[in-house]
């Protein structure tokens, strides 16, 4: 299992009470020129948990989008007496397919199949694998989590997908996660400048509680076994089901 620069299973984090009473008043996401997203994700749930609403409305409004898993996510329960690594690695893509399905995008993730809490060891190999991937077509963009996220499965796709999509020259977008768990509204290492706001309508809402909802071995305890805890207990989720999302742009 990767280690990240937390352990929230100890350490409920930074309370949602003080992100939702920080100022918001942040510029808008200007995303209406774009033609496809190729959404990075490190683990199957991160795309969603990320912007899951910002892609439900890009496919509401007929943008190409496009979700790559870089892992599958099996080092999700380690030492489980309930689900092994190898249920996991086929479970996992068909929950993110379901969730995908809940955002009304119908096109299957592609995955690469780097060992989930490996990625940082094949960087170099993913940013290769990532390149046929980015399309150069203008309007094209690619998500990815924040580089500085604090996961260091996270960090790496961010790295990798920022030496792709130059090399095929297109912007990246960044999308924070475990952020919010360590950070705080005034934590000197979050680029708060470079910070877009995405005000999410209350269907996009929805779809994104509903697409959450499908990553059922990750949001709910398999046992009552200390290593088939929920990985996404209800206090990181209520981070995730905000009317609005944060990018760095």
């Amino acid at each position: 299992m990767v280690e990240n620069a937390f352990d929230a299973d100890v350490d409920l984090g930074t309370a949602e009470s003080d992100w939702l009473s920080a100022d918001w008043s942040i510029p808008g996401l200007q995303w209406s020129d774009v033609v496809t997203m190729v959404v990075v994700a490190p683990h199957p749930d991160d795309e969603v948990l990320g912007v899951g609403g910002l892609l439900s409305m890009a496919a509401a409004a007929g943008v190409d989008v496009r979700v790559v898993a870089v892992t599958d996510g099996d080092g999700s329960h380690p030492g489980s007496p309930t689900v092994s690594a190898e249920h996991l690695r086929a479970l996992r893509p068909v929950e993110s397919e379901r969730a995908l399905a809940e955002l009304g995008i119908v096109q299957p993730p592609t995955r690469l199949q780097f060992t989930d809490g490996e990625v940082e060891r094949h960087e170099d190999a993913l940013a290769r694998a990532l390149v046929p991937l980015l399309d150069a077509t203008p309007g094209t963009w690619c998500l990815t989590p924040w580089r500085g996220d604090g996961h260091p499965d996270h960090e790496a796709t961010a790295r990798a997908c920022l030496t792709a999509s130059a090399v095929v020259g297109i912007p990246v977008v960044e999308y924070p996660i475990w952020m919010w768990h360590w950070a705080t509204p005034e934590h000197r290492a979050v680029p708060w400048s470079r910070s877009r706001r995405i005000d999410l309508p209350a269907h996009a809402v929805e779809a994104k509680r509903a697409s959450i909802e499908r990553f059922e071995s990750q949001i709910r305890p398999l046992s009552d076994h200390p290593a088939d805890r929920a990985v996404l207990p209800p206090h990181i989720l209520t981070r995730f089901r905000r009317p609005f999302e944060v990018v760095f742009a």
